[in-house]
Parts: C-alpha cells; sequence; structure tokens
C-alpha cells in the first residue's frame, strides 16, 4: 500500500521536470561575425600625411607708400608680370601740388640765397676799404649762411614732394605672378595697405597644418615627400623649411613649409599631400579604424587567429597619428591580419569569418 503513493510522488516530480524542461528557449548559435582584415603596411606607409598647397618661397605684399584714390588698376590674379611692370595708380592730383608748392619755395629760396650772396659780396669790398664795421661783414656772411640752408631745405622738401607723387604708381619689384588683389579702382587705400600679393618666381614651397601631437617630431630640414593631386603616384623630393612657433588660435595647428628640391615640378596654387618621415623606429602602420582600446586602457588591434577563425586583443605602441593612418612602433607582424573596421563591434576569442578588400575568405 505503501507504494502507491511513492508511485504517486514519483510520478508527479517527473511530470514537473519535463514541464520544466519543455518551458526553455534553447540556447542561441552565435554565427561568426564578417570583418575586413589587411596586413600591415611598411615603413613608408606610416609616414603621416597633411594637406598642402604650393606657393611661391618669396611672396611680397605690395601696397602704395601713400593714401589716396586708386584710379587705375592693370593686372589681375594670375597675370604674369616683370620688374617694374606699372600694376596700379593712385590719383596725384594733390601731391603734383604739393611738389609745384616745394619747387616755388625752392625757386623763393635761391633768390633770397642769390641776394645774399651779392651783399656779402659788397660789404666784403667795404670791409676791405674799411668803411664798414667787422660786425657788418659778420652778419652778412650768416645771412648768407641762413640762405644757403633754406636752399638746401627746400630743395630736399622738393624732392620728398616728388617721391611722394612717384609713390602714386605701384610697380613690380620683381618677376613673378599675381598670387591676389585685395583692392579695386575706385577705392580710397590707405599707405601701406595690401593692394596685391606677388609670388616671385624661383623656389616653390608647400605650405600646410601640422597637429600639436605631431609638430615635436618635425624639424627644420627634415626630408618630405609632396604629392600633387593631379598627379597621382609621382612624388617630389623636399625638406622643411620653417615651423610656425606659435598655433594658430582657431584649429590649434602650426604652420610649416617645406622647399621642394624641382621648382618647376608644381604650379603655384597647386594642391598637394605632403608625406612626413615616419618614426626611426617604426615598421608598420595601420588603418585609423584598426586602433582599438586595449583592456589596460592603452591601445590595442583585433589579430585574426586563422587557425580557429577567432579574433585576439593584442596591446600595441602606436606612434603619431596620421590622417588615416597610424604607425605601430611595437605588436604587429608583416604577415598578421588586422582587423581593419568595426572592431569596436568585436569582443576578445570571438569567432569571425575574415575577408580581404576583394572580399575573398582568409584561410
Amino acid at each position: 500500500m505503501r507504494s502507491a503513493p511513492l508511485a504517486a510522488a514519483l510520478a508527479t516530480a517527473m511530470s514537473a521536470v519535463l514541464l520544466s524542461g519543455c518551458g526553455q528557449a534553447p540556447a542561441a548559435v552565435e554565427h561568426p561575425r564578417p570583418v575586413l582584415v589587411v596586413h600591415p603596411e611598411s615603413a613608408d606607409g606610416a609616414a603621416a600625411s597633411f594637406a598642402g598647397e604650393i606657393r611661391a618661397a618669396e611672396e611680397t605684399t605690395l601696397s602704395f607708400r601713400v593714401g589716396g584714390n586708386l584710379v587705375e588698376r592693370r593686372v589681375d590674379v594670375g597675370d604674369r608680370v616683370r620688374r617694374g611692370d606699372l600694376l596700379a595708380v593712385l590719383d596725384a592730383g594733390d601731391l603734383q601740388a604739393q611738389a609745384r608748392a616745394a619747387q616755388a619755395q625752392l625757386t623763393a629760396a635761391q633768390a633770397q640765397l642769390e641776394r645774399a650772396r651779392s651783399d656779402q659780396a659788397r660789404y666784403a669790398k667795404l670791409g676791405r676799404d674799411q668803411l664798414v664795421s667787422r660786425s657788418s661783414i659778420d652778419a652778412q656772411n650768416a645771412a648768407a649762411a641762413a640762405a644757403q640752408g633754406e636752399v638746401n631745405a627746400a630743395r630736399e622738401s622738393l624732392q620728398v614732394a616728388r617721391n611722394h607723387a612717384a609713390y602714386t604708381q605701384l610697380r613690380a619689384p620683381r618677376d613673378g605672378a599675381i598670387a591676389t588683389r585685395q583692392a579695386e579702382a575706385g577705392q580710397v587705400v590707405g599707405a601701406g595697405q595690401p593692394v596685391f600679393t606677388l609670388a616671385a618666381d624661383g623656389r616653390r614651397e608647400v605650405s600646410f597644418a601640422v597637429p600639436e601631437g605631431l609638430v615635436r617630431r618635425v624639424r627644420p630640414g627634415d626630408p618630405v615627400q609632396v604629392e600633387l593631386w593631379s598627379a597621382p603616384g609621382t612624388r617630389i623630393a623636399g625638406r622643411i623649411r620653417e615651423i610656425a612657433p606659435a598655433a594658430d588660435a582657431a584649429s590649434r595647428t602650426f604652420a610649416v613649409r617645406a622647399t621642394l628640391d624641382d621648382a618647376t615640378a608644381a604650379e603655384l596654387g597647386a594642391s598637394a599631400r605632403v608625406y612626413l618621415q615616419g618614426e626611426g623606429d617604426s615598421t608598420m602602420s595601420v588603418p585609423l579604424a584598426a586602433l582599438q582600446r586595449g583592456a589596460s586602457g592603452g591601445d590595442a588591434v583585433f589579430v585574426v587567429d586563422a587557425r580557429t577563425s577567432t579574433v585576439r586583443l593584442r596591446p600595441v605602441q602606436a606612434g603619431a597619428f596620421g590622417s588615416d593612418r597610424v604607425p605601430i612602433v611595437r605588436g604587429v607582424a608583416p604577415s598578421d591580419w588586422i582587423v581593419a573596421a568595426g572592431g569596436h563591434l568585436l569582443r576578445d576569442g570571438q569567432a569571425v569569418a575574415p575577408v580581404d578588400r576583394n572580399n575573398h575568405p582568409i584561410r
């Protein structure tokens, strides 16, 4: 009789177990995540690169030495000019009137000098005959010297007035091309106000900006490679000539200029990309998007284990960031397959399906 209750209890327990088992959903199967992988590039590819512009080594801001109304502009942006060519003209009416007034003052001073010298000669003759006192002779000598001083001053004033009248013509100081124009005919300009920028013939440079984090590894004399956007694949050698001592207040970047070895290789204003030499101990580089935050807070990259088709988060030592790549000083080998994008969606040990840039599976 005792077996019946025991059997009922067992049946009830088994039913509960079966019911609880039926209520659980089957475990989800995680499929390998497709990832794009690349090999690290050589040190040449690790060089930081920046957008630049081809400029003349000598760029002169041209302005009038006097103010006035700009009545004529003879050149425009892009025009070629030769030394001495007339570029612009101011209204010279007032300055020419001042020159005429200075000429009249000189003429009057010369007349006074002639009279003073005549009196000086007459008094000198009377003095020899002892007909006038010595003090009278000294007074006439002083008057003649003063008249000579007036003539000298008037002559210099006339020269200044003529110079000012000539300054109403703006001429090219050397051969080159007009790079910019800041004034137009009919405009009143002040003395020293920029009117044109002249890009002189001769050496060519590339101007570019370097961020704060990279400026310490850039020094005058360092080599660079310049690639024109109009001629991809062709690089022009050059060397850094100067680095701005202070960062731009808005962009927080440092202006850098590098002189090109071949002055005829690029046209003024052409867009270019400047490649700086990579750090000395850097041998590899990876895409900037491949860099991840490591478990200990440093830099890391996901490396694919080809045997298990899983990814491992490997700590690395990164160099100075470029615009699209970053040099890896330590932590990767040329044969490693690095996850190039989407690493923020992965976890250490996750199964992946790696493919290269041609969409070919990696085995």
